[in-house]
């Protein structure tokens, strides 16, 4: 690789992504797991920038994540566009597997998924409709031969897209660069000339994650590896866990590639990064974009629910209202079990940030509870809670700190800079006064990443009561 990786064009809670062009824009998608909506759409002109135009998921009916377990529910989506409408197809762990939704409009609404047949996960879809193309479609997903080995094969099918369903027979294309490969995953088909190029990631998800090439004469194989696989090796340095790569071209005629990343030493997680694509003897050779990302402070006084925020697993009813500031009903779900906490949350963008909220709560019965979240999944999150004591602060059922609060608004807040949390708390107009600092090391993620989110629960009981979060803050520390 000729430079290293800056910042990603995607920070936080964004892994697997998958972009498409359409004219001038470009549109790409994430994995979101157990979170809802799910499947955020995101829409760019350079690449660089990006907007989030909505989510494919984001009704109750499209998407049922009851019970899903920590970075189980939706995995590796791939998105395409063929013929006026955009495909989009993922799997749904522990549930049905494969579908696909389709939209005219990427901002929606989407339709509701139309199951697909097969094993396996990370799916894609190739139309050959160039130039020199027959016009037919194919389903590529990645398929588990041995768990233990993370021995994997790459099969496909044919895709009809008129009917959203796969037929004819499976072909298996591909099970790794080299004899004893580790979790060949994730492939995109692409038309490169006269031929088919095979992009797949190998390694695993961790510090071997990397991206290897084939490609053959016909779509269906056989198909021979680059010789300098893997083509873009593990990364050493400031962003690790390179790969799960995806091809597109600019109206130019140039190519690039959007790809996941991990920057060590914070709870973020996987993000999107960005690489310039260059072609020798036809093959990609990948170079990192060095890109400086602004750090925008966001300040949020929840006149609507921006699509960046999301449940855990899928509400069925709604629990929060806006416009005078965001109200959390208290219900009896809580964060540790399996079911749908009155929780909502966001994805921490960077390692060193300062985030903030006013909360107006008074516990009307005991187990009352309601305040600020850090929160990875059920099972890894610390919590800074006003209760009908005072001000907790919570890992799980362990208490970490308390302190006595009088009656009125307080402010809450968390000071993180890489896994080091500094919670603390104030009175509307007050100073800032820390109450603990923990080493969150606890944080780290598997699949997703640590958001920020407000949370409210009457813990097991029924209540009317609500929380009443006027306004959340995150601000950035300066660089030096």
């Amino acid at each position: 690789m000729s430079a290293p990786f800056g910042e990603p064009v995607l920070p936080g809670f964004r892994p697997d992504p998958s972009v498409c062009r359409v004219g001038a824009d470009y549109y790409l998608v994430t994995s979101s797991f157990e979170w809802f909506p799910g499947l955020p759409v995101f829409q760019s002109r350079d690449l660089v920038h990006w907007r989030r135009v909505g989510s494919a998921l984001d009704r109750p009916s499209q998407l049922d994540l009851d019970g899903c377990a920590p970075s189980r529910g939706l995995f590796a989506p791939t998105i395409r566009h063929h013929d006026g409408v955009f495909h989009l197809v993922c799997t749904l762990m522990d549930g049905p597997g494969h579908f696909v939704v389709t939209a005219t409009d990427p901002a929606g609404p989407w339709s509701e998924p139309h199951w697909l047949e097969g094993e396996g996960f990370d799916p894609s879809l190739f139309f050959d409709d160039g130039p020199t193309g027959d016009g037919r479609a194919w389903f590529t997903a990645t398929r588990v031969l041995d768990e233990a080995a993370g021995r994997t094969e790459i099969w496909m099918r044919e895709y009809l897209p008129g009917e959203r369903r796969l037929t004819g027979p499976e072909h298996v294309l591909w099970s790794g660069s080299r004899p004893g490969a580790r979790w060949s995953e994730a492939p995109h088909l692409y038309r490169i000339g006269d031929g088919y190029l095979l992009l797949t990631a190998e390694g695993g998800t961790a510090e071997d994650h990397s991206v290897v090439a084939a490609r053959a004469e016909h779509v269906t194989g056989p198909y021979e590896g680059a010789p300098g696989n893997p083509l873009l090796p593990p990364a050493e340095g400031p962003v690790t866990c390179t790969g799960h790569a995806d091809l597109v071209r600019t109206p130019h005629g140039d190519w690039r590639a959007v790809l996941l990343g991990v920057r060590p030493g914070s709870a973020l997680g996987r993000e999107t990064f960005l690489a310039r694509v260059a072609w020798d003897d036809g093959w990609p050779v990948f170079s990192p974009v060095a890109h400086t990302a602004p750090r925008r402070p966001l300040h949020d006084d929840f006149a609507t629910l921006s699509a960046d925020w999301s449940t855990l697993r899928t509400p069925r009813t709604r629990f929060w209202t806006t416009g005078d500031g965001l109200r959390l009903r208290l219900r009896p779900e809580r964060l540790g079990e399996r079911a749908v906490p009155s929780l909502l949350a966001r994805p921490q963008e960077q390692p060193d940030c300062d985030v903030s909220t006013e909360l107006r709560f008074t516990a009307a019965a005991p187990g009352e509870q309601a305040g600020l979240a850090v929160v990875l999944d059920d099972d890894a999150h610390l919590l800074l809670l006003r209760t009908a004591e005072g001000l907790s602060l919570q890992r799980g059922p362990d208490v970490l700190a308390r302190v006595a609060l009088p009656p009125g608004p307080v402010r809450l807040g968390v000071r993180v800079r890489g896994l080091t949390h500094t919670f603390a708390h104030a009175a509307p107009d007050g100073d800032w006064r820390d109450l603990a600092t923990v080493e969150a090391g606890f944080l780290t993620p598997l699949f997703t990443s640590v958001q920020h989110g407000l949370y409210a629960t009457s813990n097991g009981r029924p209540s009317g009561n609500h929380a009443h979060f006027p306004w959340f803050h995150v601000g950035y520390p300066s660089r030096r």
